[in-house]
């Protein structure tokens, strides 16, 4: 009889076992939930405050002063960054600010430049 677990996402092995709730495969390691929607392989979609998707490499403007947590620094409106890297989090913009250096940013506070 055929086996109706799917194949595994990473290294597509058909020796897929089920482990409540989870599916694990025993050639890569690779536990997955098989009714998750969510694709652990899609990179994070970040949208500046236009609504513009942003991605690693663009150059962005500030449309705010920021304070500088934990210096009497201010960045101010019009400064422009270019995005090193997206991450999850609350600041998911890791940034470069000529003159200030790097940053983690808001992406509701930058526009595509």
């Amino acid at each position: 009889m055929a086996s109706i677990l799917p194949l595994c996402p990473k290294c597509d092995s058909s020796y897929v076992y089920v482990d409540d709730p989870n599916l694990i495969c025993p050639e890569c390691g690779h536990e997955w939930d098989p009714l998750s929607t969510v694709n652990e392989d899609m990179p994070l979609q970040v949208k500046d405050a236009n609504g513009n998707l942003l991605a690693d490499g663009d150059y962005v403007t500030l449309i705010k002063d920021l304070k500088i947590k934990g210096t009497s620094s201010t960045v101010k409106i019009g400064t422009r960054a270019k995005i090193n890297r997206i991450v999850e989090g609350d600041h998911d913009l890791d940034s470069k600010v000529d003159g200030i250096g790097v940053i983690m940013l808001k992406s509701q506070f930058v526009k595509k430049a």
